[in-house]
């Protein structure tokens, strides 16, 4: 029950920018694929040739920043404290700096700073959103 009312409520305030997340995890995988293709990096092995350690990286640390991105989305669309268009925002913004930061890496290891710096001020934004969204709805429901 939850759950469907948490995938109707970010369907409706964020349409596209919610799926196009999955899409750029799924993209990091085949990146990760292409290089250990190219490199001749057998699995289980994580270490080789430097571009193929920069995209393993590339997709490690997306996965890592997405088990904190998502959840925080989640609590700022359900619990929305200054305009329904700030989540997506924040969301759209945390993945404009996630593509910085892939492109960057990709290049050259030096260059990913900004993307990182990108994503985690939205994911800061989200934190401070999200907590200060339950507080409120703490605040209002809560019994006297």
């Amino acid at each position: 029950m939850i759950w469907k009312a948490l995938i109707e409520k970010l369907g409706r305030n964020d349409p596209k920018p919610v799926w196009m997340r999955p899409y750029f995890l799924v993209s990091t995988l085949m990146l990760v694929g292409r290089m250990r293709g190219k490199h001749s990096v057998r699995a289980p092995a994580v270490s080789g040739a430097p571009e193929f350690e920069r995209a393993f990286r590339v997709q490690m640390n997306t996965l890592e920043q997405f088990v904190l991105f998502l959840p925080l989305l989640w609590l700022i669309t359900v619990y929305p404290v200054v305009s329904g268009y700030l989540a997506p925002g924040l969301g759209l913004i945390w993945l404009v700096g996630r593509v910085l930061y892939c492109l960057g890496y990709m290049a050259e290891a030096a260059k990913r700073s900004s993307g990182f710096l990108i994503a985690g001020v939205a994911l800061l934004g989200l934190l401070v959103l999200s907590i200060v969204g339950i507080t409120h709805a703490w605040l209002v429901t809560r019994p006297i």
